[in-house]
């Protein structure tokens, strides 16, 4: 056997990965995903409730903006509506003032805990804790999941 020979068998038994190594290599790279699964899971959720509370927000500013300028006499309401919307398609397509259209809000946003444009929505006579609307006037909303958020409370009590 030549020395050239030699040098070429010891160089093919060295270029590749023994299955030893690529069974280690799969372990530890299953371990790195699992724990990273758990964290995507957490990012998710986390900006869900990132659009709830955004969304919330929205359409309560809206609320306030439409009671504002109704109490400003801006526009007439209903006697017993204490100057809050009759619903949220209301501050969607808005009201009539001095000849121009005033909207509110661009669009009802879809819940994203349970994926309809549903929310629950409370009158100024309603409890404040109430789950049934009893259709005076739109005073607050709330999402209809039952979900837990990560802090703890319930996302319909947001």
């Amino acid at each position: 056997m030549s020395v050239s020979s030699s040098i070429r068998t010891r160089h093919c038994r060295e270029s590749g990965l023994t299955l030893v190594e690529l069974i280690v290599t799969v372990f530890i790279l299953s371990i790195l995903a699992s724990a990273a699964i758990p964290v995507a899971r957490f990012e998710y959720k986390r900006e869900k409730e990132r659009e709830l509370r955004r969304d919330l927000w929205m359409m309560r500013d809206a609320i306030d903006r439409y009671k504002d300028a109704a109490d400003l006499g801006a526009f007439q309401t209903k006697v017993d509506s204490d100057g809050y919307p009759p619903d949220l398609d209301t501050l969607v397509k808005g009201v009539e003032v001095q000849g121009k259209k005033l909207k509110f809000l661009r669009r009802i946003p879809v819940d994203p805990m349970t994926g309809k444009a549903d929310w629950g929505l409370r009158s100024m006579q309603d409890d404040s804790d109430s789950t049934s609307w009893g259709g005076q006037n739109v005073f607050d909303v709330y999402s209809k999941s039952d979900g837990t958020a990560l802090d703890g409370t319930k996302y319909k009590d947001w």
